[in-house]
């Protein structure tokens, strides 16, 4: 059977549902069609950065626009009540999505980021102080690396990092070592969006549970390509955004466990949080509400439920075998050229993104020599700094995968390292 015949579902007749893949690229963009290579097919390959927004869900928020634009929870007139009832709804969809108990352990933020921020000031700038610590990984992002850092350094809490080993795994024996009687919070990425690790989040979550922690999941690179279940997993928190998962930009979601998030004092104070206001005192709204001050991203929000409701209509299941399929494929035929260092566990057993370099390449050269074929990856260290530094390299080329790309794409990425490795031989 040829690989192509393995896919689970029809990619060519999915692909229709993004204009964007039908590009053509390169050459002067001023100018177009008189520089080289304007003619060239776009191979988008940095989902991990951002994926594309399929037609259905552009069209449900433009006739959020076009129909019932209004804002929600402000008004009984009927435009209002739709708006607000959508809106409501879609932290419905979101909950059921990754096995939340319901709306109320759903808070809508602008991405992962904010969340991360919003627990680490809502929560950790009020429970943690000299003596205890937070517990990382060091392939976190920067969202969860330098936002624990800057609370340890207000808090005078202690900021563990676990090691990674050289296959790209985490030292579960150093996180048995360091997650303690004084951890009070254990932050980690669920897939590493540079090694393509998928971490054991269910192990540490026991690891911390077992002192009394709360976890912390980053899911900004799982949500978008596998099935996710909170409480399977175990997480007190878990965060994503709509716009690596077929949604709109500005949208993300945190869950946190209810009894969590009622504790917790809001992050941010305004409109439509909360319930009384006097010259004196105010009283909060209740979850989510509570935390999601001011006017909310509507549109947004309710274009993360159709993005959400599109990739339900395929299947996680096989959006995840197609991820998995194409990122064996990439590792295995980039390993197969030569020259090429690929960083991480093996092809058969990590997220769908290839992080590599080509031997006395530069990566931002190898990402601009990948643009003239129409190839668009990530170069530079994907905000992950420190575990570049431990890699002893400044920046990496990724390639990473969506449920629209091909294996014939991914052939074209290869061809094209190849004529990059053999410019610079």
């Amino acid at each position: 059977m040829g690989v192509q015949e393995q896919y689970s579902f029809d990619v060519e007749a999915l692909r229709a549902d993004f204009p964007v893949l039908d590009r053509k690229v390169g050459g002067d963009p001023e100018s177009p069609g008189e520089g080289p290579g304007d003619d060239t097919p776009l191979v988008y390959l940095d989902n991990a950065a951002t994926s594309h927004t399929p037609d259905p869900v552009v069209d449900t928020v433009a006739d959020y626009y076009r129909s019932y634009n209004a804002n929600v929870h402000r008004g009984i007139h009927q435009l209002s009540q739709e708006a607000s009832v959508a809106y409501e709804e879609a932290h419905d969809t979101v909950a059921d999505f990754v096995g939340a108990a319901g709306r109320e352990e759903i808070v809508f933020t602008k991405n992962t980021t904010e969340a991360m921020n919003l627990v680490a000031y809502a929560w950790g700038l009020e429970e943690l102080g000299p003596g205890d610590n937070v517990v990382l990984t060091e392939m976190e992002h920067h969202a969860s690396l330098v936002t624990w850092q800057q609370i340890g350094k207000r808090t005078g809490a202690d900021v563990r990092f676990v090691d990674v080993t050289d296959e790209g795994r985490l030292d579960m024996d150093d996180a048995a070592d360091l997650i303690d009687d004084d951890t009070q919070m254990v932050s980690v990425v669920h897939v590493s969006n540079t090694l393509g690790t998928i971490n054991p989040i269910g192990e540490l979550a026991d690891l911390a549970h077992d002192h009394d922690a709360y976890v912390f999941a980053d899911g900004a690179q799982s949500v978008p390509n596998r099935a996710v279940d909170v409480k399977e997993l175990g997480v007190d928190f878990f965060a994503f955004s709509a716009h690596k998962m077929c949604g709109p930009t500005g949208i993300g979601a945190l869950y946190g466990r209810e009894e969590i998030l009622d504790s917790m004092q809001p992050y941010l104070y305004g409109g439509d949080m909360i319930r009384r206001v006097s010259f004196e005192d105010s009283t909060w709204e209740d979850l989510p509400w509570k935390f999601e001050a001011g006017t909310p991203s509507i549109a947004q929000g309710i274009g993360f439920a159709a993005a959400i409701e599109y990739l339900e209509e395929i299947g996680m299941d096989r959006v995840e075998a197609h991820e998995d399929l194409l990122a064996e494929y990439a590792h295995d035929e980039l390993t197969a050229l030569g020259g090429v260092e690929i960083y991480g566990p093996p092809g058969d057993d990590r997220g769908g993104l290839v992080a590599f370099n080509v031997e006395g390449v530069h990566a931002h050269d190898l990402s601009s020599i990948l643009n003239d074929y129409g190839i668009a990856v990530r170069a530079g260290d994907h905000c992950t700094q420190p575990l570049h530094d431990e890699m002893g390299v400044a920046a990496t080329a990724r390639a990473s995968f969506y449920l629209y790309n091909t294996i014939e794409e991914i052939d074209a990425l290869v061809e094209a390292v190849g004529e990059a490795r053999d410019l610079f031989a």
